[in-house]
């Protein structure tokens, strides 16, 4: 759906905030009010037509212009406050304050405003040829022995053994759980097997079978976290009657050539050299990634830039509420996670306050160096970059351009290339030191 014309005044406020008149045209306000009457007309009887059927100007007649036009606001006013925000070019920080005013007579446009933080603006230093700290992508030896372990410990299989069980071994057991002398739901297994050592039972459990063999029979006594999941076990002691039946250990293969043809390859060395390729080659995107970070924080460091406090405030929370959309996608609720971190939503906004104020001042630094170097992406460039983003969008790169345009975001989309262009100028430009080495005590 096309953006609908809006036209907007902004007017600066102190604090980095402005304030944006907005102006829906007439036209389009009665383009709404007509399409809300035709909603409207599925859910109320007008004698002489069908249920859906009635014409817009007999559902405005029979409900009154205001209900109905009450009605269209509320359909439209989140579509026209992002309008708003596009025409007025501004990169909005926080929660708005919207003023609706009174609802137009026919005929007439509506008007609203809003009030609301934008990106701060800075005042650019030395920002090209900085001396910025580069790590070495190279692999270590103790990085390719690491994977070489992992894949040992994938490979490996799993022998019973008759001796008494240590941590990393396996045990297979059946147990019975009871609780004040009582059985409880779920506290009940047979043949189940776990890691001592693993950590994944309730604390205190695993350590109580360390030295166990096959036939043993042993009592577990342990106490459930006051936040265990299960409501009427958290707190609460409980014993298990654990009847051990096996115990398994983890054979690894040996470090030969053996390995290597498991893996695909012909030799251990050959192995070990494709690793190290792997390897080297993820350090050096972590590398780079991290170079280009520190390029811009050096150029951070140079400028001047003011954030307001509630600017801050505003972005830590814009923030949470990523991480919680982010987290909601995983299955995991605000609550459940809250929980888990044993922090309250105030303790996690707090925290994010230095990552908030730094996101600004670099999203602002960025914005400058775009101004200071007059880049504008190219049409090729533009079409580079969406047949790159196309493929995630599940269409192509022509179809995806009209979309944007259609929505009014092609503005916002440039604006993105363009700071990744300020970014490149940044990187390309800053001058590699050796990364200084951390010291142990």
């Amino acid at each position: 759906m096309a953006a609908p014309p809006i036209t907007t005044s902004v007017t600066e406020l102190p604090e980095s905030r402005v304030r944006v008149e907005a102006e829906v045209p007439a036209a389009e306000v009665e383009k709404r009010v007509e399409q809300a009457a035709r909603s409207l007309a599925h859910s109320i009887r007008v004698p002489g037509f069908r249920a859906g059927k009635a014409p817009a100007p007999v559902v405005i007649k029979r409900v009154g212009r205001e209900a109905v036009l009450d009605e269209a606001v509320r359909d439209s006013i989140g579509g026209w406050y992002s309008a708003a925000i596009d025409s007025a070019a501004i990169v909005p920080v926080g929660e708005p304050q919207l003023d609706l005013g009174e609802l137009p007579a026919a005929g007439q446009p509506l008007t609203f405003s809003i009030e609301i933080g934008v990106r701060p603006t800075a005042t650019l230093g030395d920002y090209k040829g900085l001396e910025v700290p580069k790590g070495d992508p190279a692999a270590s030896d103790d990085a390719v022995d690491a994977e070489v372990e992992r894949l040992r410990e994938r490979s490996g299989r799993l022998e019973t053994v008759d001796r008494a069980a240590g941590e990393g071994d396996f045990v297979v057991m059946d147990y019975l759980g009871t609780l004040g002398g009582e059985p409880f739901a779920g506290g009940e297994g047979r043949d189940q097997m776990i890691e001592l050592g693993s950590g994944r039972l309730v604390p205190g459990f695993e350590e109580q079978l360390t030295g166990a063999k096959a036939g043993d029979e042993r009592t577990v006594t342990v106490t459930f976290p006051d936040d265990y999941g299960a409501e009427e076990l958290a707190g609460n002691e409980a014993e298990f009657a654990v009847t051990v039946k096996e115990v398994k250990a983890k054979e690894l293969p040996a470090l030969d050539d053996a390995l290597a043809e498991e893996a695909g390859f012909d030799t251990l060395d050959e192995l070990r050299d494709d690793i190290r390729e792997r390897i080297t080659e993820a350090e050096g995107s972590r590398v780079e990634a991290e170079f280009r970070q520190a390029a811009l924080d050096a150029a951070v460091a140079n400028a001047t830039v003011e954030v307001p406090d509630a600017l801050v405030e505003a972005r830590s929370h814009e923030l949470w509420d990523q991480m919680l959309h982010s987290l909601s996608h995983q299955g995991i609720s605000k609550e459940m996670y809250l929980q888990i971190s044993g922090r309250g939503e105030e303790d996690i906004v707090a925290e994010g306050k230095t990552d908030a104020e730094l996101q600004l001042k670099r999203e602002a630094v960025l914005a400058a160096v775009v101004e200071a170097e007059s880049i504008e992406p190219s049409e090729e460039e533009i079409l580079a970059a969406l047949e790159e983003a196309a493929p995630q969008e599940q269409t192509s790169a022509a179809k995806l351009l009209e979309r944007m345009k259609s929505a009014n975001r092609l503005d916002t989309f440039k604006a993105e290339l363009a700071n990744r262009k300020a970014l490149d100028l940044l990187t390309e430009s800053a001058k590699p030191a050796a990364k200084p080495t951390e010291t142990t005590r």
